[in-house]
């Protein structure tokens, strides 16, 4: 930790105390929030990530202030109380973000979701193929995970293999240009700043289709009402979203799988069911 503090205390060109609890303060009364951890690439590509998404300035994102192998820094958001104006905004602001487009899905790099890859650099034809793009690099990738973890049942394995033949079936009616998609955005993933507005922080960011970025948001729970009419008003969804939802789901649900274990395998087949 000293040697992180250190090199922050020279990104800032002024001593920083360490606060506690992920806070940062320096000696000129500065705020800061720091993630520190063993070293790896997770922390540059995450700052990668926001600072891909603050490139739409259509959504307030946590400020990128330095980052190192073991660390990242960024602004110090102060939290204020969510409402439903907050909401309809939020859905406003995520509908503008999505019009952010690539000429290419995928990324120019491959991250992570939550501590497993995630793979973005893409073959030729899945750049402008989002079908195969979908399934390769998410779905497929996700269950081959899944086969080395143990938890390749012969339900996960049937409903993939039925998958693989129909998803461009399924998907052929919703193609759209690549959006730029926040990749993990779920309640712990933004905060409601003090003055009541989005700040997105912890991206898994690629260029997708934007109705998985939505079907993510009702993993956990969901969000209001209010954040989804507002989305729909700013930038419609193409007919049939809801049948699709569940196979943008798919791919968080076989994550969790291979993150913390079988209590998500009923979910990951639950899921490969309704698309037999």
């Amino acid at each position: 930790m000293k040697e992180i503090l250190k090199t922050i205390s020279n990104a800032l060109h002024e001593e920083v105390v360490y606060a506690g609890n992920q806070l940062i303060r320096t000696f000129s009364g500065k705020e800061y929030f720091l993630k520190t951890g063993i070293e790896s690439n997770i922390y540059r590509c995450e700052a990668n990530g926001l600072n891909e998404l603050a490139l739409t300035k259509s959504i307030r994102v946590a400020e990128v202030i330095s980052v190192g192998g073991a660390y990242i820094l960024t602004e110090y958001v102060h939290r204020g109380v969510t409402s439903d104006d907050f909401y309809m905004q939020f859905g406003r602001e995520l509908a503008c973000m999505h019009r952010f487009h690539s000429g290419s899905f995928g990324f120019y790099e491959n991250n992570f979701i939550g501590n497993n890859p995630q793979i973005n650099i893409a073959e030729a034809q899945e750049r402008t193929d989002w079908v195969a793009f979908y399934f390769n690099k998410r779905l497929l990738f996700q269950y081959k995970l899944a086969e080395r973890n143990g938890y390749a049942t012969l339900h996960l394995k049937s409903g993939m293999a039925h998958l693989e033949k129909t998803i461009g079936s399924i998907l052929h009616n919703s193609i759209e240009p690549p959006s730029l998609l926040h990749g993990d955005l779920w309640a712990g993933n933004f905060i409601c700043d003090a003055a009541g507005c989005a700040v997105l922080i912890d991206p898994a960011v690629y260029y997708g289709h934007r109705e998985a970025d939505l079907a993510m948001t009702k993993l956990f729970g969901g969000f209001p009402q209010s954040f989804y009419d507002s989305y729909q008003q700013e930038y419609p969804l193409k007919p049939g979203w809801q049948y699709r939802e569940g196979l943008y789901k798919l791919y968080h649900v076989l994550n969790h799988l291979n993150l913390f274990g079988r209590s998500y395998l009923y979910e990951a087949e639950k899921l490969l069911r309704q698309y037999e």
